[in-house]
């Protein structure tokens, strides 16, 4: 993948989860699992829309 996305998988469980990756490849966030694509794709969607504005807590 040359440019950053997401991509959707199934895990060992048959559970549907999604990875970002970076534009160097590099896997940057993995979801929960979902028990549907559907579910799974709306995920994606949420991140893609609440990333932005999403704050930083710095809890060390």
């Amino acid at each position: 993948m040359p440019e950053p996305g997401f991509e959707i998988y199934k895990d060992a469980a048959g559970k549907f989860r999604f990875r970002l990756r970076a534009a160097n490849n590099q896997i940057i966030a993995v979801s929960e699992a979902y028990e549907s694509k559907d579910g799974c794709m709306k995920g994606v969607e949420s991140v893609k829309t609440n990333a932005p504005k999403a704050m930083i807590q710095d809890l060390t």
